[in-house]
């Protein structure tokens, strides 16, 4: 196992840089630096972040679940990915992230494509919501505008909106589950109508119950990505009894995250279309 880049502090260091970020953003009212990407809580066995991959001894290795196909997802935090190696590990498909709220627009997220793309992996985007800077409609517009979008036949996988606890303050963005379940169907349903497919929904059981009041409803149109880091799945948001990728870890063969896929290729590929 190589090392990752951009691990020489330790967890709880780094979360206290971002609050402090966060609260001198606050202060200025400027928005928090577009590199100060969130990170993990190695603690928190639910608490995961797309694109992180922690440092060696912070978690044990993870498997990949039988029967499904492996994946990484990837953003700043590797800025540069050996995708041959990756490809020669097991990964067949990737997921890369393009944006944050209105204003962070990933400068590594062409070349992981590119090099995703060049050694035959299905790709697809995604993007960190922020759903206390701007509405749901704004940012899938942006996500859209800046690689976030798709086409059938293009080998290209859904649009991701990664929703999850805030990195920069209050778990729930400051919005009650009502709003919250507002900003996430304003999202999804400007996605929809930008691309012509419901965005894949990447959250954790415990945030999604808390902040969106336990919201069953988006699970009849938007595919499930789910994060938990253990040896088994656990129990799904709730509305869903199904997921198609499981964020199992962020310490194995792939260059970030470790994924599996809920089935084999040949279901991956019509999953892009």
């Amino acid at each position: 196992m190589f090392r990752r880049p951009g691990r020489s502090r330790s967890a709880p260091r780094r979360r206290a840089a971002v609050v402090l970020l966060a609260a001198v953003a606050a202060l200025s009212g400027v928005a928090v630096p577009a590199h100060a990407e969130p990170r993990v809580d190695p603690h928190d066995p639910q608490g995961a972040w797309m694109g992180y991959s922690a440092g060696p001894g912070e978690r044990a290795p993870a498997q990949i679940p039988a029967g499904s196909v492996a994946g990484t997802d990837v953003s700043g935090h590797q800025p540069q990915v050996d995708w041959g190696r990756a490809w020669a590990d097991g990964a067949r498909f990737a997921y890369v992230k393009a944006t944050e709220g209105t204003g962070f627009r990933s400068d590594s997220f062409a070349g992981q494509v590119q090099g995703a793309a060049a050694v035959g992996m299905v790709r697809g985007a995604y993007h960190f919501a922020l759903p206390d800077r701007s509405t749901g409609a704004a940012q899938a517009h942006f996500f859209v505008d800046n690689g976030g979008g798709w086409a059938p036949g293009t080998g290209t996988l859904p649009g991701v909106l990664d929703i999850e606890h805030n990195p920069y303050g209050d778990t729930c963005f400051g919005l009650d589950p009502v709003a919250m379940s507002h900003w996430i169907a304003d999202f999804s349903s400007t996605y929809l109508a930008r691309t012509g497919r419901f965005p894949m929904i990447y959250t954790t059981a415990s945030w999604w119950n808390q902040c969106t009041g336990g919201n069953p409803d988006f699970a009849v149109n938007n595919p499930l990505w789910i994060a938990r880091y253990a040896p088994e799945i656990g129990p799904l948001p709730a509305g869903w009894w199904y997921h198609t990728i499981w964020q199992h870890g962020d310490v194995g063969p792939m260059p970030g995250g470790q994924d599996a896929f809920n089935g084999d290729f040949n279901q991956l590929l019509a999953f892009a279309g």
